[in-house]
């Protein structure tokens, strides 16, 4: 039996362009699926396809048991819908918006307004219900978003870059009302442009490339693809990046990569932390003062640059990777952390928004 969200050879061309190119996707009912990939790679019109938004030229697609081209206004009753802009009338509080998303959706008005009572206490916005939404932060407009698409409660939603933008904070609120969705059985398809939303969120992820899935799996799973350990290392001075580069050249078990921006070299070695003091020691021999070294296990980032070519937030263009920069691993910690020299070296990755072509529409 196919998933709650299911699609068999998904092709939508634009022109010369083939935004998708023979999409498979089976999502099992209550689990989430994180869609990544670079801007133009096909994640947003897959989930405009997916919600009746867009007709496929080829392929097969079906939504909560429901075949999308040939029963569209059903499929539309039995799925939710957040998309990268929060999609709310500025000129109405936030009670009265989602009074009228039930409303459209033929509930009676005490019911509408029943259900618009419980969702905004449940998305923290009971203080400001009665305010216009014009007067909301960034993150208070999206999680009213989030609660317009939830009025009906439906089986399914689709969440298209719902966090873009927000501050940490905000992104953690809407992590936590997420997965309190789908503890209660909510399916979800969400696609992000953050690589620890696709590490906390997702039981399956998914990689978009060309408008084609080139990789799946668990995190786990795509993690274990690169294979091995990383060793990452902040050199102090900048001269001394090309003499670095050779010593961890010996000890790499693959193509390191070096960012000269922030001093940061990268490596896949095996060994662990024994290797490690070795190459501690080479350092010190070869005359290599050195701010920061750790050992740390694969990031998602490593797996899309592995599969790309290049690392998410160059895709992205706007720097929004898992901020490690050779720190923190998001999906495991960092280990066998060794620090010398100056205090702070390395950097937190920037998270900013982006923008994308895409219609802001319920």
């Amino acid at each position: 039996m196919p998933g709650a969200i299911y699609a068999e050879g998904l092709v939508k061309a634009f022109g010369a362009v083939r935004a998708l190119d023979g999409v498979d996707l089976d999502v099992p009912e209550g689990t989430v699926l994180g869609m990544l990939g670079p801007n133009g790679a096909g994640k947003t019109t897959a989930v405009r396809v997916l919600t009746t938004l867009l007709q496929p030229d080829r392929g097969k697609a079906v939504v909560a048991g429901i075949d999308v081209l040939a029963h569209p206004d059903k499929v539309r009753r039995s799925i939710g819908l957040s998309g990268q802009f929060a999609a709310v009338d500025e000129y109405l509080t936030g009670r009265e918006n989602l009074t009228m998303v039930g409303r459209l959706y033929q509930m009676s008005g005490r019911d509408a307004k029943r259900r618009a009572t419980e969702l905004l206490e449940r998305f923290h916005l009971g203080d400001a219900a009665d305010r216009t939404a014009k007067t909301y932060s960034g993150g208070m407009r999206r999680r009213l978003d989030l609660a317009a698409a939830l009025v009906v409660s439906p089986p399914v939603m689709f969440m298209d870059e719902p966090t873009t933008g927000l501050d940490p904070r905000n992104r953690q609120e809407l992590w936590d009302v997420i997965q309190e969705l789908v503890a209660g059985g909510t399916t979800l398809l969400l696609t992000t442009q953050y690589l620890e939303e696709a590490d906390r969120l997702a039981h399956d992820i998914c990689v978009v490339d060309h408008g084609k899935v080139i990789a799946r799996g668990t995190a786990d799973q795509l993690k274990a693809r690169t294979g091995g350990e990383r060793v990452e290392v902040v050199v102090h001075d900048p001269d001394h990046l090309t003499v670095a580069d050779e010593v961890l050249r010996g000890f790499g078990k693959g193509e390191g990569t070096v960012d000269a921006h922030i001093r940061k070299l990268t490596v896949p070695v095996t060994g662990g932390a024994k290797l490690l003091a070795e190459v501690i020691r080479e350092l010190d021999l070869r005359g290599v003062e050195i701010d920061d070294i750790g050992l740390r296990r694969p990031t998602l980032d490593d797996v899309f640059l592995s599969l790309t070519g290049h690392h998410a937030e160059d895709a992205e263009g706007d720097g929004a990777g898992d901020g490690s920069a050779g720190r923190t691993d998001p999906g495991g910690g960092a280990v066998g952390r060794h620090k010398r020299g100056r205090k702070g070296a390395g950097t937190a990755g920037a998270e900013a928004g982006v923008t994308n072509d895409r219609e802001g529409v319920k």
